[in-house]
């Protein structure tokens, strides 16, 4: 607990050895949970300046927590404005997913689940044998690829930032196993590959549909061609009006697959070729953005490593100085401890800022990968929400192609319904007539 003097704490590791510890590398692991306002002054947030909340950890201790700021600090925040920080106060994240807080709406009204503090004055009369305390972290919390994750057993199940929307922000933290070899591919180049091939799609709909009006345009010339045919050209009468306008009718029906081809070109056609023309430009500034934080945050990480080892390293030396002088098989002075105790401390300071740096950077991979994922999101519904209507203009222009096909053969039905034999016999007897004598029986 927070009870040594100075830099160095007095501590368990995870394996249950107690010692003392650099401040700089003790971490509370601990649930806090959210004050309950009561009667008396301390108690109630509204008494706090301006941004700050009360919390309660387990132990019954009181903090308080800057919620603009997310600074943690056991003394109760002086109201005057530009109060300096108290030395028992340390910036932290306050976690969401991932450990992150997320400014704004999209940041879920959760508790901590836990914080780091940190004492910033060192002791040099601190007693010290520290030994590594990494093991109580790796309980909380595990890294794949650079990425840190919550461990699901040590954890509360995190809430997620779109409930029950399916939402591309909560499905796509985690990098996946390409089948094709042994490489990996991240949850946003998924997420990319989904759009790409929507708009591959897209350009293949409208390909399709150039061959559809391909084929009205055909069937209207091969109309109109036989419209001119002079098959039967000669039939009379009131059946050759119904023959000459079912002809004529052919000519006609032309003209409406002509417009059916030229509407589904300029209606359906063409939006689908056209839209988001910049689209895979757009996608690859997303790309190289987000793989650019993620390059950050590998590098960050790197340096995490590298400062935990120096730490190990040093605490290792001092330890070994530390006995050595116990058992009095050296002569190492005080001085010689108090450099390799300060050494310790300094690497301990070392690594705080190394995980403070690749926090920030994961912290902002983040709010990056869930804006740019709920923009494509976005983009994906606005795709879907084109072609459906466009789809609908097609059957819509359907419709009205067998409409009017309908009215260029009413003219016809017409002239079918006036069709009358008797009549043609009449005009026909009438203009080829020969004589209406009849012959007789001859006389002798």
């Amino acid at each position: 607990g927070p009870d040594g003097g100075g830099g160095w704490w007095e501590g368990e590791t995870a394996a249950g050895r107690r010692g003392w510890f650099p401040a700089s590398y003790v971490q509370l692991l601990e649930k806090p949970r959210k004050v309950t306002p009561q009667t008396g002054e301390d108690s109630q947030n509204t008494h706090l300046p301006p941004g700050w909340q009360s919390y309660m950890s387990p132990q019954g201790r009181r903090y308080y927590v800057n919620i603009h700021t997310n600074e943690t600090t056991w003394e109760r925040p002086n109201s005057v404005p530009g109060t300096p920080k108290s030395p028992g106060t340390q910036k932290n994240s306050l976690p969401t997913v991932n450990g992150y807080h997320i400014p704004g709406p999209l940041g879920s009204q959760r508790e901590p689940s836990h914080m780091s503090l940190r004492k910033a004055h060192n002791d040099p009369q601190s007693p010290g044998s520290p030994s590594p305390t990494r093991k109580q972290n790796k309980e909380t919390t595990f890294t794949i690829n650079c990425v840190t994750f919550p461990h699901p057993d040590a954890v509360p199940e995190q809430q997620l930032l779109k409930p029950s929307e399916w939402s591309y922000c909560d499905y796509f933290w985690a990098d996946k196993k390409d089948p094709q070899g042994n490489s990996t591919v991240s949850g946003f180049e998924i997420l990319l590959q989904k759009q790409l091939k929507g708009k591959q799609m897209q350009k293949e709909m409208a390909e399709f549909i150039r061959e559809r009006i391909k084929i009205e345009e055909e069937y209207a010339k091969n109309l109109s061609k036989l419209s001119q045919n002079s098959l039967a050209s000669q039939e009379e009468g009131t059946l050759g009006e119904a023959w000459s306008q079912l002809k004529k009718s052919l000519a006609d029906e032309a003209e409406v697959h002509l417009k059916f081809s030229s509407k589904l070109q300029a209606e359906v056609e063409k939006p689908l070729l056209n839209f988001r023309e910049n689209f895979k430009k757009d996608m690859k500034k997303y790309d190289h953005h987000i793989a650019d934080l993620r390059k950050q945050l590998v590098s960050r990480y790197a340096a995490v490593e590298k400062a935990r080892k120096a730490l190990t390293e040093r605490q290792k030396d001092l330890e070994m100085k530390t006995q050595q002088l116990e058992i009095k098989l050296s002569n190492k002075t005080e001085e010689e401890i108090k450099k390799a105790r300060r050494k310790s401390t300094q690497a301990g300071d070392e690594l705080m800022r190394c995980v403070d740096l690749y926090n920030q950077a994961q912290s902002k991979w983040f709010e990056e990968m869930v804006t740019t994922s709920l923009e494509l999101e976005r983009l994906e519904v606005e795709r879907v929400e084109m072609i459906r209507q466009h789809l609908c203009q097609y059957t819509q222009l359907r419709h009205e192609t067998d409409m009017f096909n309908q009215s260029t053969v009413e003219p016809v039905d017409q002239l079918l319904q006036k069709v009358d034999p008797a009549k043609d016999r009449e005009l026909w007897v009438k203009e080829h007539k020969t004589g209406d004598i009849r012959p007789v029986d001859m006389e002798i």
